[in-house]
């Protein structure tokens, strides 16, 4: 069975709604998950009275309270935009600094750089 290899991405283009919705419900479907496991190990814990109870027990508690809050909100949130991204920001930036090396006066800096090359469509 061949592997299919998964194409490059040369654009800066954002995931498509279907792969964010499939990546939000893995992450709600690990954290619930990790909520009845607070719940099983609480319930193992108290069976067994365990050393160290009473800090077991209540870090439990807490996964289980607080998880499932967590655990919607996260579902419920879209990735950031692309102008809030930090990388967006350090971008801006490298560019904002690239802009200050070049040569002040115009004449020169277009004299220092090649031409681009024009490929016609028509013969």
């Amino acid at each position: 069975m061949k592997r299919q290899r998964q194409p490059v991405l040369i654009t800066d283009a954002e995931q498509s709604p279907d792969d964010q919705l499939r990546s939000r419900q893995t992450r709600y479907i690990v954290m619930m998950t990790v909520r009845a496991l607070c719940l099983v190990a609480a319930a193992i814990l108290v069976g067994t009275d365990a050393p160290l109870l009473w800090l077991w027990v209540p870090l439990c508690v807490v996964g289980m309270v607080l998880l499932p809050w967590l655990a919607v909100i996260i579902a419920n949130d879209r990735p950031p935009k692309e102008k809030y991204r930090l990388s967006h920001r350090l971008r801006r930036v490298a560019t904002e600094r690239g802009q200050r090396a070049l040569p002040t006066q115009p004449d020169q800096a277009a004299e220092e750089r090649p031409q681009p090359r024009i490929i016609d469509a028509e013969p």
